[in-house]
């Protein structure tokens, strides 16, 4: 179990508050999930879940925002699930105690252009983000060895453009590099859509107010918790909206230059180090 005394010094510059500081004032956590919470073996640290039930018994709601399909959020927190709040797809689709509280879906035509453009990318393969599965076109093996990493329920299809369900995003899995190829094919399309990096290889396309920022204040009112009650961590350009609209924001130590940027305080530990649960000990919300 981490204590906040195994911690040292860092780079916690230290938020000012009254009443007892942010241990006090903290009912919401959110934080990424893969270069964050997870070690770069996509794995949770065996910590995660002392320090969820504390944090639980505490009053502080533990929650996850990624791009990562909810079917598989849910896999990985399967002891948990009943009470967690996953905010998948890159906040296209919100689920709490199972229940479904937000839905922000990309408009199928849309859809359809985006995928007939990522097909002709070099090294380049489409996967089409539905409600209910994602599809892909390609039985390759080194693609869907990748991709499931991602994705718990994944559906291989004869045509994307035939596909009846609701669709949240496209994602572009370049193997080139993402940032320097693929996303230039997409990028003029960045005033009525929202065209996320999401990772080296992958380019998240969605609805224009579709973004993890968003979808966290939707629930914040919903709850009737403030940004200064929110706790929240990431590392790559999917999260950038989520940094901007939270008062207690950290990037991760190994987060893109953007996020390091748009962050109020940075982690110092990384994700291979354990940093989100090390953060949360030294803030002091752990007994």
């Amino acid at each position: 179990m981490i204590k906040p005394h195994s911690i040292g010094p860092g780079r916690y510059l230290g938020i000012k508050h009254t009443d007892g500081g942010i241990k006090n004032m903290i009912k919401l956590i959110v934080t990424d999930m893969d270069g964050t919470l997870l070690n770069d073996q996509h794995e949770i640290h065996p910590d995660f879940w002392t320090i969820e039930e504390e944090l639980t018994k505490k009053g502080i709601m533990f929650s996850v925002a990624s791009g990562r399909q909810f079917y598989n959020l849910e896999s990985k927190f399967e002891r948990i699930k009943e009470r967690m709040l996953f905010f998948a797809e890159n906040g296209t689709y919100v689920l709490h105690k199972g229940k479904e509280l937000y839905i922000n879906a990309l408009d199928a035509k849309a859809a359809r252009k985006f995928i007939e453009i990522g097909r002709k990318l070099e090294d380049t393969q489409v996967i089409l983000c539905g409600k209910e599965s994602a599809y892909i076109e390609y039985n390759d093996e080194k693609f869907i060895s990748e991709i499931k990493q991602y994705y718990e329920r994944l559906i291989i299809v004869k045509d994307l453009q035939e596909v009846e369900d609701i669709i949240l995003k496209v994602t572009i899995c370049d193997y080139r590099g993402v940032e320097a190829n693929g996303y230039h094919s997409f990028k003029h399309f960045e005033n009525d859509f929202k065209v996320a990096i999401a990772a080296d290889i992958f380019l998240d396309i969605t609805s224009l107010t579709a973004n993890k920022g968003n979808a966290i204040k939707g629930i914040q009112k919903e709850l009737n918790i403030t940004p200064d009650e929110t706790l929240v961590f990431g590392d790559y350009l999917n999260d950038l909206e989520m940094m901007q609209n939270t008062t207690n924001s950290y990037a991760m130590k190994n987060a893109h230059p953007e996020i390091i940027g748009a962050s109020k305080f940075i982690t110092v530990f990384d994700n291979n180090e354990n940093g989100v649960l090390k953060t949360i000990a030294q803030l002091g919300l752990l007994e």
